[in-house]
């Protein structure tokens, strides 16, 4: 599907859907878990459907309603079926549930979109490896085996995305025999914590040090069914965010939890600190730009996801723009800073590649017919960016939008964008 997008000013009233890592790590521990639990207003997505679905082959009973999805666990013993998981586009999904696949003595494989055939698997394959499960994959990706029991031992992960670490992480407790874990090379270290918020809520136990690189989890622990409300999305609330920054709009952002782990709630501090004005209270965020966005140097390691949007951002503030040390921004579901420095020069904007990030000069942008590479971010960066272009912009496969925002288009239309 092609969007047509046009020059427009954003204005109005949004609720963000629920969040996709949190969607996906309680789909994972329900599906482990001994017992039912209940989990209110999930992100119904692509990738949180592709959680569900690994699950079920795991052998976990699932019930769909509105805004609640109930999972019967296999009390830790995935039962997996025969034939091959599909896990679409969820890289998320992928890794976490190759971990908790190398708990059983079947084997188990995986596999997915074209998109997904291209993500890394290797530092999960070599740590389930440490820790005696068979693996075969193709190149280190998809379509890809793993086979277990594993047990409690050393193990080492590369933390170039956090979903590797978080794969392990998930896993270990389960096991037979008590888990050491050193991890090197880490990004994305609020993902982490993220996951490490939820062994805490339950109750799992385990020690790291300060930094997150060196871990002792206890085995032969359990996950407990749990019922909870599913946080809104601070990575998909960047999109609204910076729509409103750059076309002077104001919008106010519902159901926002600035106390939740979430990472991504420090894009609000970047767009302060380039001059956005916003209020936040108990129940609303009110974001609006009154005058000029002005150029800075942000650090994305935490926060890998917002640099599409971000270098959208750049181009229309005065100065320059800095968005550096996000390496990981290039094993996504595609090269996000490879795809974004091309697609934007398209449009008009001074942009330069680094190796980990981007420098964006502020530019005057037109229309242009873009590639979303099929990526979701992409895809909403770019219509983002045609709010504020001359002209018209045509962003390609806009549909991967529903990867973590199905009613993107249709949210954004009540704002005020001129999409088509």
């Amino acid at each position: 599907m092609n969007l047509e997008v046009k020059k427009s000013k954003i204005k109005g009233e949004i609720s963000v859907p629920g969040s996709k890592s949190h969607t996906i790590r309680a789909v994972a521990i329900g599906a482990m878990a001994d017992g039912i639990s209940k989990i209110h207003r999930p992100l119904v997505s692509g990738d949180t459907l592709s959680s569900l679905n690994a699950s079920a082959a795991f052998g976990a009973k699932i019930e769909k309603k509105e805004n609640l999805w109930t999972i019967k666990g296999v009390s830790g013993k995935p039962k997996i079926k025969s034939g091959v998981i599909d896990v679409g586009n969820s890289g998320t999904s992928l890794r976490i549930f190759t971990g908790l696949a190398s708990i059983s003595a079947t084997r188990a494989d995986f596999d997915g979109d074209e998109s997904l055939r291209t993500r890394h698997m290797v530092p999960v394959l070599s740590a389930l490896a440490m820790l005696g499960a068979k693996t075969t994959s193709k190149d280190g990706k998809c379509p890809l085996s793993v086979q277990g029991p594993i047990k409690g031992g050393k193990a080492k992960v590369e933390g170039k995305s956090s979903q590797f670490v978080t794969a392990i992480l998930l896993a270990v407790p389960l096991i037979e025999g008590d888990t050491e874990l050193t991890v090197f090379n880490l990004n994305e270290k609020p993902y982490v914590e993220l996951t490490l918020d939820w062994l805490n809520k339950q109750k799992i136990k385990f020690e790291h040090t300060e930094d997150l690189l060196k871990f002792k989890i206890r085995g032969g622990q359990a996950y407990k069914p749990f019922e909870m409300t599913i946080p809104a999305d601070f990575s998909t609330a960047t999109f609204p965010l910076v729509a409103a920054a750059i076309t002077g709009g104001e919008v106010v952002i519902r159901n926002l939890d600035f106390n939740d782990r979430q990472g991504d709630k420090e894009v609000f501090k970047y767009l302060e600190k380039m001059g956005m004005d916003i209020k936040r209270s108990f129940d609303k965020t009110v974001v609006k730009c009154t005058g000029k966005l002005k150029g800075a140097e942000l650090d994305l390691n935490s926060t890998p996801d917002a640099l599409p949007a971000l270098a959208v951002a750049g181009c229309f503030a005065e100065g320059t723009t800095k968005l550096l040390n996000v390496p990981q921004a290039r094993i996504k579901e595609t090269d996000r800073i490879a795809s974004m420095t091309c697609e934007l020069r398209k449009m008009g904007a001074d942009v330069e590649e680094l190796p980990d990030g981007m420098i964006i000069k502020g530019s005057k942008l037109h229309g242009a017919e873009v590639e979303s590479y099929n990526d979701h971010r992409i895809a909403m960066a770019l219509a983002i960016a045609g709010l504020n272009a001359e002209g018209t912009t045509i962003v390609k496969n806009a549909e991967s939008a529903a990867v973590t925002y199905p009613d993107f288009i249709s949210d954004f239309k009540n704002l005020g964008a001129k999409f088509q």
